[in-house]
């Protein structure tokens, strides 16, 4: 195993360097305030020198950076935003900012952190939502149970995840982190490619000294569960999936199950890859082709965006968060 850089420093060090707590630096890389890079094989992703020193001479160094790496629960949220808590929860399981993070408190409750700088922007930018009647398409699909904080969340971890990777096939591993087993083996019919996404598959979430119960909750928290989610996912994983098996031979030196052919580009756009009507698989999953787009795809995006939410049935095993 390869000594580190002499120009890098772990996450611990760079964390005590920059005055953060270990979970404040671990936000701070994931919303790319500090830019890691891969340590030896085997080892956690180190911080150059350069990048710490690049922090810590700007001129808002540090209260700066304490501020964008801001998080609050929804009572201190309402508080920043001047609403009411229960107005607050309402914009949230909307969909009109997604959470950071999270913690399940005492009472075994989902606490959803929120970014304070994304808070002042939505205010800045959705005024008439802070008070009033909420629109009407927005209180009907609160009404019919939706909850967008969960998906929204996962969503963004893979993003991040996703542009943490530093091969195709690591990216490939970030986009299916939030697949059951069942999902996965549909979108990757390969065993030796499922084996290798799972030895490369990031952790969503960190869990310290959690109990049994409290684990449960959170892994069930971390996997897709809404039709529509899941189906959206499985498309973004299928995209990578093409692009990896296109522009890398298959990691360990295994043989890929499909195919390569010659000619086939680097990246596509992920809505090149739309699954047949009927949900029946492709043959060559590496071949592009034109498919006939569902109903679904093929329609624009409509611009109100409380119109792209959708019904989403509550976790019974989740009691309702704030």
């Amino acid at each position: 195993m390869g000594r580190p850089p002499a120009g890098e420093v772990a996450a611990r060090t760079a964390a005590q360097e920059l005055g953060l707590r270990l979970r404040e630096f671990e936000l701070a890389v994931q919303i790319e305030e500090v830019r890691t890079v891969p340590g030896p094989p085997g080892r956690a992703r180190r911080v150059p020198r350069e990048e710490l020193e690049r922090i810590k001479g700007a001129p808002d160094f540090p209260s700066g950076l304490r501020e964008r790496l801001r998080v609050m629960g929804a009572h201190e949220a309402s508080e920043l935003l001047d609403i009411s808590v229960s107005r607050f929860a309402r914009l949230a399981r909307a969909g009109c900012f997604r959470p950071v993070g999270l913690y399940v408190n005492r009472y075994r409750a989902v606490v959803w952190l929120y970014r304070a700088d994304e808070l002042r922007d939505f205010a800045e930018n959705s005024p008439s939502l802070l008070a009033g009647r909420l629109p009407a398409g927005m209180r009907a699909v609160l009404a019919a149970g939706t909850d967008h904080r969960a998906p929204g969340w996962r969503a963004r971890r893979v993003a991040q995840l996703s542009r943490q990777a530093d091969t195709p096939w690591e990216r490939a591993a970030a986009k299916s982190s939030v697949l059951g087993e069942d999902a996965l083996a549909e979108a990757v019919p390969d065993p030796r490619e499922r084996e290798e996404l799972a030895r490369l598959r990031p952790d969503l979430l960190k869990v310290r000294s959690e109990s049994v119960a409290t684990q449960a909750m959170l892994d069930r928290l971390c996997l897709a569960e809404e039709e529509s989610e899941v189906r959206w996912h499985r498309l973004m994983l299928e995209a990578e999936l093409e692009s990896a098996r296109a522009i890398a031979s298959f990691p360990g030196g295994i043989p890929a199950f499909h195919e390569t052919p010659a000619g086939v580009p680097g990246r596509a756009e992920p809505t090149a890859f739309m699954p047949t009507p009927g949900g029946e698989r492709r043959a060559d999953p590496v071949t592009p082709r034109p498919l006939k787009p569902t109903p679904e795809a093929s329609a624009p995006p409509p611009r109100k965006r409380w119109s792209l939410l959708r019904r989403r049935k509550p976790k019974p095993s989740v009691r309702p968060a704030h």
